[in-house]
């Protein structure tokens, strides 16, 4: 028989990686734009393998992904995870990017009086 298959369109391999919910929205998000191996992609059938190294945006963050293997199914996501590596892991949030949460004294339900003050600082720092 013939050698196995080594490359995937990555429409699928995005999918099976867990990247993406659906195939349709893995397709969407390359015809948006996706770099393989610093190649500008934007066809879903593009053919990738292991060793490629894939940039793309994912609800509002970039991931750069090596590919490591080829899936056979869209398996659990231990499974998945076996397929790619993180090349840019995603970075902990730091405490400055939360805003403190305001505590109230009583039973922390303010009342209209505080409300209105509330509603007031929070139009003052939007001007």
């Amino acid at each position: 028989m013939a050698d196995p298959v080594s490359k995937i369109r990555i429409d699928k391999w995005l999918w099976q990686a867990r990247f993406f919910k659906t195939r349709g929205l893995s397709a969407k998000a390359i015809s948006a734009g996706v770099r393989v191996n610093g190649l500008n992609v934007s066809k879903p059938a593009f053919n990738v393998g292991p060793g490629d190294v894939l940039t793309f945006s994912q609800a509002r963050q970039v991931r750069v992904i090596k590919v490591v293997a080829l899936g056979e199914r869209r398996g659990p996501a231990p499974e998945a995870q076996q397929l790619y590596e993180d090349l840019d892991p995603p970075q902990p949030k730091s405490e400055d990017d939360v805003p403190p949460v305001q505590r109230l004294e009583g039973n922390s339900r303010p009342t209209k009086r505080d409300r209105r003050k509330l509603d007031l600082d929070r139009g003052r720092a939007l001007e």
